[in-house]
């Protein structure tokens, strides 16, 4: 007999609500089996679940996510979803890069901001405490 599992399982496996279970049912991604309004979801549907979880990781889109997982689908050599698997992760990476570098700059401004109204906060205490002695 094939290994089955509820919705309920599946969702405290993968630390996740039902209502998302639902949600990448409702989007394509899973398609269990129904025992009248059961939900019965086997082990492929366990596998494309725990491939979403790593691609929502890896900052995904469940468009992109669903188009690799239908690649699988369609080659199950796995040498297209790999492929584009590895352009996937290389796009991604990019942009990461290009956040990254823009992180890096803004926090280089605010350093520099933030060093200037110090100073400037330091001269006009410096100026009060002056003006108060005389």
């Amino acid at each position: 007999m094939t290994e089955s599992y509820g919705i309920a399982e599946l969702a405290r496996e993968f630390d996740i609500t039902t209502r998302t279970v639902r949600f990448y049912e409702d989007k394509g991604l899973l398609s269990p089996e129904r025992d009248g309004q059961r939900r019965i979801y086997g082990p492929r549907d366990r596998v494309r679940l725990k491939l979403i979880m790593r691609g929502k990781r890896l900052g995904l889109s469940l468009e992109e996510i669903g188009e690799l997982m239908d690649l699988y689908d369609a080659d199950p050599s796995e040498v297209t979803q790999l492929t584009q698997f590895i352009d996937v992760i290389r796009a991604r990476k990019s942009a990461l890069e290009v956040q990254k570098q823009d992180i890096e700059d803004s926090l280089a401004e605010m350093t520099r901001i933030e060093k200037q109204c110090a100073d400037l906060l330091q001269q006009k205490q410096g100026r009060n405490a002056a003006a108060s002695e005389e």
